[in-house]
């Protein structure tokens, strides 16, 4: 049924351009539209809150261009032969998949895309993709208002700070202890920092922080907690996992800060971490706890940077 055709027995709900933009532009959902040639023609307001990119900033631009560059969970790059809207262009049909879009402001935001074919007159004029944020941000900011009212936020990166940490890490061995309950710990220090700083002064590195913070707030599970440990120095307290699930999550966090990137004096910064990856056993300290994941991520410097370490 076309908008505007009338259903037999039915009130007429047709609706005029109008309204129907009205309606796309109040979606929560993010939307947008390419032609065949994969231009921005359309971009709603969701599209504007989840990816930080206004109306103006994408007219005319393909996603690809040094945009949204969306890519999957193993860091493959969709905007070529992966891309789902150009999928349903070709085969008119509707595709779903997963994937993270890169914000304005560099970290990796996760997506449910949904893409469908525009046809008119039997020919495909464009696509239509309409996206949802799949990140906690918003359980994350209730989470994060409660903390800082209990004086346990590291203000720069909006993530815990080392007390919480801590705390987090004492609770969590004492219910191993009581229930068995497994968690693993990742020690995750940010590679060529100083160089970083000394390059592109302190406040480029205050931003690489941010950004990183960014990337983990947008991609962790709610009651998992990373915290900033000190300087560059993170720790995620990762819940309810084994040996390889733990290595998934740590490289999976690699590989999205890898693939963040941030523009400075026209210069496009790329950033990675070395992870030091262990699980907690029944006899561990907090100090024990760091300490071990501490020295794998050493290990994992000295073996090349950018790479994950689990004993």
């Amino acid at each position: 049924m076309k908008v505007g055709e009338k259903r037999s027995g039915k009130e007429d709900l047709s609706l005029n351009k109008e309204q129907i933009i009205d309606l796309m532009e109040n979606l929560y959902e993010g939307m947008y539209i390419v032609d065949r040639d994969c231009r921005v023609i359309y971009w709603n307001k969701g599209a504007e809150l989840i990816t930080g990119y206004s109306y103006e900033e994408v007219l005319g631009r393909k996603c690809s261009d040094n945009m949204l560059s969306h890519i999957d969970e193993k860091g493959n790059i969709l905007c070529g032969d992966g891309c789902p809207l150009k999928l349903s262009m070709i085969d008119r049909r509707v595709h779903e998949i997963e994937a993270f879009l890169r914000h304005r402001d560099g970290h990796r935001v996760p997506v449910s895309i949904r893409t469908y074919p525009i046809i008119n007159d039997d020919l495909v004029s464009g696509a239509v993709q309409v996206f949802v944020d799949n990140s906690s941000r918003i359980a994350s900011l209730h989470k994060i208002e409660e903390l800082q009212r209990l004086v346990i936020i590291d203000h720069l990166t909006g993530l815990t700070n080392r007390r919480f940490i801590e705390m987090s890490l004492e609770a969590r061995l004492n219910e191993m202890q009581r229930y068995g309950w497994p968690f693993g710990v990742l020690f995750i220090d940010i590679d060529n920092f100083k160089s970083i700083n000394d390059l592109y002064g302190h406040e480029t590195g205050d931003n690489v922080l941010k950004m990183i913070a960014q990337t983990f707030i947008s991609n962790s599970r709610p009651f998992d907690v990373t915290g900033r440990w000190g300087g560059e120095e993170f720790v995620s307290i990762i819940f309810n996992v084994d040996r390889e699930r733990l290595f998934d999550v740590a490289n999976r966090l690699r590989i999205l800060i890898e693939q963040s990137v941030m523009t400075v004096d026209s210069v496009i910064l790329r950033v990675t971490v070395s992870v030091g990856a262990t699980l907690a056993n029944s006899e561990d300290t907090i100090e024990s706890l760091i300490r071990r994941a501490d020295r794998l991520m050493y290990h994992a410097k000295i073996s090349g940077k950018n790479r994950v370490m689990i004993d």
